[in-house]
């Protein structure tokens, strides 16, 4: 939207901070790429946490955040396992996405395989022969966000993430709110790791088919103004 965060929300945000809220973003950026994005669209968001590449936790403490050593640590020790075993079906997969479509095919420091898609209708074909695919490997899973694509551990996702930082406050997922709008934001949208699940208008089909499902609220406002009307929905600060 423009601004990027509708002002509305941050106020709120600020608010149920203030009321001993704990805010998370949940994000498929890297932490210094996160923190760099949120500095420019103003100096003062400050959430408690942030899940950085869709799986490692880091809590804000003053004004540095650092990582949950413990899961972290376990995080890239299992990937790393994860990943030589299923460097097979990874390479196979390359090779079919490389031979069929005019997609940019890549390795990152997070994922052996990256895939961007030319054409949305590109992206939807290849999801679903990669999800086949995953399901062929044990753990393994892939993470979309329109046309791009990488792959991780099914332990550790946006939805586990969560889970483990309402476990380390002492919560119940009762009191969890979560709201987003896309692929890679279903596992922390289909009720088992938050009660309280919403979605923006301008969410992904799939993404307002699970919120339903959940019992959550899909907005009639897109991006941050839905995401606060899901907030007075259920009245969260």
């Amino acid at each position: 939207g423009t601004p990027p965060i509708a002002p509305e929300l941050l106020f709120h945000l600020r608010d149920a901070q203030a009321c001993g809220v704990k805010w998370v973003i949940n994000t498929g950026r890297e932490l210094a790429d996160m923190i760099e994005k949120l500095r420019l669209l103003a100096g003062d968001i400050r959430p408690d946490f942030i899940v950085a590449v869709e799986r490692e936790i880091h809590q804000r403490h003053n004004e540095q955040y650092l990582g949950h050593a413990t899961w972290n640590s376990d995080c890239r020790t299992d990937h790393a396992a994860l990943f030589t075993q299923a460097s097979g079906a990874l390479s196979e997969i390359r090779k079919w996405v490389e031979t069929r479509f005019a997609a940019h095919v890549y390795a990152d420091a997070w994922s052996p395989l990256c895939i961007i898609a030319s054409l949305m209708t590109d992206a939807d074909a290849i999801h679903s022969r990669v999800e086949e695919e995953c399901r062929r490997v044990p753990g393994l899973s892939v993470v979309r966000n329109a046309q791009y694509f990488r792959f991780g551990h099914q332990r550790y996702s946006k939805g586990t993430a969560l889970a483990e930082i309402t476990r380390g406050l002492g919560l119940e997922k009762a009191v969890v709110f979560a709201a987003r709008d896309h692929f890679n934001d279903l596992s922390m949208l289909d009720g088992a790791y938050a009660d309280r699940v919403a979605a923006p208008s301008n969410a992904v089909a799939e993404v307002k088919s699970a919120v339903t499902k959940a019992g959550g609220y899909v907005a009639n406002r897109p991006c941050g103004h839905g995401t606060l009307e899901a907030l007075e929905f259920f009245e969260i600060a």
